[in-house]
């Protein structure tokens, strides 16, 4: 029986795992933690009982990927669907808020209200296209070619200084902008827009879910289907060179997948030279400092329907929101930074003891800082919830530079696989239309840092995953593996 070993248990290395042992491949995963799941897991990091997202917390790309639609995950374990896909709290008690309904959304927004649907309604009501032009290897012709169109039409619009001149409200310049900051990188930028426009888009269409008990269901979802066809994972299994690692014979066919990044790639033997200076240039971006709390209740936000969404971008006006971004990219933090919060509990009971809360919140910080943000996001908190600072009962915080030793494929806290950037979004890591196949047998990337890039939706384990199957000769479709 051919090998696979694919090194990293994120959901990209599963996906491809699964794919190659349904596909009558012997596999294994070999992971560097002592747990499994990489990024999208869940865990006490605080006090018993206080279940918190080590990772990525809300996922709405991963129901609208075609890998999880083909894969069944929404039916394999219990979904969230927030009313609310996320808030953005400002000043003096207002809000601007992202209803999953968008028609809702537009009318709150009162002079902005054909602008956001202009905006946003074209790309919701045509969601799988969009998701097809931004989740696959962009050097192809994409299938919904008039949305591709329409797409790239917004993020020249938005992707430019003109942006200030979209809306006329505080509310809804917030309300974008809070999305598109998601990106980590510049603002307004392409690429920024790239990714904040799929997110909006997805707002209104499928929707910001989330699985109940945390994103250790997708993980142990992933897992338990990799069991049931023979695969197997090995943890405490840290690989940093591919000459130390047993993985079969190429020549016969087995083959060794990289769910990290592409760097260990640089380890192997035969690397040749150009590909190796190709690597060697791709770009990590700005880092992830997160902070973890323990709440003695539910966040006390001034307006009550900040208080009713899991998801909170915290960051005041569009300008402190640009500021905060361009900041980072400048090298320093802002004294009131763009905070990424998740407050799960709101709607999931199994996340915190009776009448306690959990929040997840991380912000923006420059390449490998060692910056603990606990105040910096507690003050920035407390500005639009008084009294939250009081409800803390223990959190937990782990800064830009300590990340890579959790996750080794997070260099210098970069928790999106590389600089988002248009160039690199292209060349990711290198310029190809199989980005996923190295020069080296036997060799494959499947992780962020290959085509499309972040987001909890499997792509790229899939692409890999195809990718070997194309090159041995024995093609396969989602169809063919999940029926």
């Amino acid at each position: 029986m051919t090998r696979a070993t694919i090194i990293g248990s994120g959901p990209n290395g599963l996906v491809a795992a699964v794919s190659l042992a349904r596909a009558g491949y012997d596999v294994r995963v070999l992971e560097a933690a002592e747990t499994v799941g990489g990024s999208v897991s869940t865990t006490d990091l605080t006090l018993p009982g206080f279940r918190h997202d080590v990772g990525s917390a809300v996922h709405p790309a991963t129901l609208a990927s075609p890998f999880f639609q083909a894969f069944g995950l929404a039916e394999r374990i219990e979904w969230i669907y927030p009313e609310i896909s996320y808030a953005h709290p400002l000043d003096d008690g207002r809000a601007a808020i992202a209803w999953h309904d968008i028609e809702r959304t537009a009318d709150d927004l009162g002079a902005d209200a054909r602008a956001w649907r202009s905006l946003i309604r074209p790309l919701s009501q045509h969601i799988d296209g969009v998701v097809d032009f931004t989740g696959n290897q962009l050097l192809r012709i994409p299938r919904e070619p008039i949305t591709a169109v329409r797409f790239a039409l917004r993020m020249l619009e938005q992707g430019t200084p003109l942006a200030r001149r979209a809306f006329r409200t505080d509310e809804a310049a917030a309300l974008l902008s809070g999305v598109l900051a998601h990106a980590n990188t510049p603002l307004p930028s392409l690429a920024s827009t790239a990714a904040g426009l799929l997110l909006a888009a997805q707002a209104h269409a499928g929707g910001w879910m989330y699985p109940r008990g945390g994103a250790q269901q997708i993980t142990d979802a992933l897992a338990s289907d990799l069991a049931a066809h023979g695969g197997t994972i090995e943890t405490g299994s840290h690989i940093t060179d591919l000459t130390a690692l047993d993985w079969g014979d190429a020549a016969r066919g087995d083959v060794v997948l990289l769910n990290a990044s592409p760097r260990l790639a640089l380890t192997h033997p035969d690397t040749p030279p150009r590909y190796a200076r190709a690597i060697s240039r791709f770009r990590y971006g700005p880092g992830a400092a997160k902070v973890d709390f323990a709440l003695d209740g539910p966040v006390p936000w001034t307006n009550p329907q900040v208080a009713q969404s899991p998801t909170v971008h915290v960051g005041g006006t569009q300008a402190e929101v640009w500021e905060s971004e361009n900041a980072v990219a400048k090298g320093r933090v802002s004294d009131r930074p763009y905070v990424l919060a998740v407050q799960p509990s709101v709607l999931d009971d199994t996340r915190a003891p009776d009448g306690k809360a959990v929040l997840w919140s991380y912000i923006h910080v420059p390449q490998g800082s060692e910056l603990d943000a606990t105040e910096l996001i507690t003050r920035q908190i407390e500005r639009f919830a008084p009294g939250f600072r009081d409800r803390i009962l223990a959190h937990a915080s782990v800064p830009a530079s300590a990340r890579e030793a959790i996750n080794p494929a997070n260099i210098g806290g970069d928790i999106l696989g590389g600089a988002f950037t248009i160039p690199q979004a292209l060349a990711r890591p290198v310029l190809s239309t199989h980005p996923w196949r190295t020069p080296m047998q036997g060799v494959y990337l499947a992780s962020a840092s290959t085509p499309p890039g972040p987001g909890v939706n499997g792509m790229a384990g899939w692409h890999a995953a195809r990718t070997v199957l194309e090159d041995a000769g024995t093609p396969a479709s989602l169809h063919d593996l999940f029926g």
